[in-house]
């Protein structure tokens, strides 16, 4: 009987300290930690057809043409002087230029003999030319059209709400002769309005043309270019008409293979969602480009561009209501496909941009 006591007062003694240990482990009435939720972040998206401008000396000749003089006859100064599409006018006279339309104002000033210094690949050139008095608007031309050296039409991708910060393009601005991403003085982000699309087709990829306007109203200032876009700080918000408010940021790790959205502007100056199959997503554990395949799928894209083209570069890349990218190259062989950005890759960027 002693030892049936004993023996049960140490089985009980034993539930006792399994049941101190156990409310040990397992507290009663403790209230219960919740970790702290971090907001997700957001952005609009961009889709808007844009200007970049940015000052750097020279303009570069892009194109040559007959003038008609105010007897009729058709000439070409700028072919007679041997100039070359590509090259860059530095001086117009002694005095450098910066902009395309600093060269119209100084030659109908001079009216005469018009000395030109250009830059050739490696080459510093004197050129003289002989404009002529067009008998159209009575201007005196070159024959020549130009544009600033590095201003260009691209794709917004995004625009930051939070610090008022914008990303574009998805690729930097190099220079024509070198390849070299140009470093930025000053520069200014600027609207554009769409005039032609031109169609891409295999081996001729295809172009968005348009003109910048409302020039003395631009959307941002640019602060930053580099090799995953261009990058500023916008003067005021900047809107989609599509979206209402922000949309969360997809990582690289939320990337899939499938069905995705791109937005862009061709026709009537209004943004539209084109549907593009994500083909292929390269495993990036640092900032690179090309992080992904994609193929326009859409067929309303296809038929007014036949796919990717110049000028769609920076639209944004939309998958499961999250922005995730950006496209920024099209395949010269097959202007169906392309490669794209992570949007990561751009937001780092971005956080380089002084506020």
């Amino acid at each position: 009987m002693k030892r049936f006591i004993k023996k049960s007062a140490f089985i009980l003694c034993g539930l006792l300290l399994s049941i101190i240990i156990i409310g040990q482990v397992f507290p009663q009435n403790e209230s219960t930690v919740t970790a702290p939720v971090v907001a997700e972040k957001v952005l609009v998206p961009g889709g808007q057809s844009v200007g970049v401008k940015m000052d750097v000396r020279g303009v570069l000749i892009v194109g040559l043409e007959e003038i008609e003089g105010k007897d009729g006859k058709k000439v070409n100064p700028g072919l007679l002087s041997g100039l070359q599409i590509g090259d860059i006018i530095m001086e117009i006279n002694g005095t450098e230029v910066y902009r395309a339309d600093e060269v119209q104002a100084l030659v109908n000033e001079i009216k005469d003999t018009v000395k030109l210094k250009i830059k050739r690949n490696d080459n510093i050139m004197n050129v003289e030319i002989n404009p002529v008095e067009s008998g159209e608007d009575g201007l005196y031309k070159l024959g020549v059209w130009v544009k600033d050296k590095t201003a260009g039409i691209g794709t917004l991708t995004y625009y930051d709400p939070t610090n008022s910060t914008f990303g574009a393009l998805g690729h930097g601005i190099v220079d024509p002769e070198t390849s070299s991403i140009l470093s930025v003085e000053t520069g200014l982000l600027l609207e554009s309005q769409v005039q032609e699309v031109q169609e891409g087709k295999s081996g001729q990829p295809g172009e968005i043309r348009g003109i910048f306007y409302h020039s003395d109203n631009p959307l941002g200032s640019l602060e930053r270019n580099s090799n995953f876009g261009v990058f500023g700080i916008a003067y005021h918000p900047i809107e989609n008409p599509l979206y209402e408010q922000p949309i969360a940021v997809g990582t690289k790790d939320q990337v899939e293979l499938g069905k995705a959205y791109i937005l862009s502007t061709l026709s009537n100056n209004e943004i539209k969602r084109f549907e593009i199959e994500i083909e292929k997503i390269e495993n990036q554990d640092s900032p690179a480009d090309k992080s992904m395949v994609i193929k326009v799928t859409d067929e309303e894209l296809l038929e007014e561009s036949g796919g990717i083209i110049q000028g769609m570069s920076g639209s944004p890349i939309i998958q499961n209501d999250r922005i995730i990218g950006a496209v920024t190259h099209v395949f010269v062989n097959d202007p169906q496909r392309g490669y794209g950005i992570f949007i990561e890759w751009m937001l780092e960027e971005s956080n380089l941009v002084e506020k």
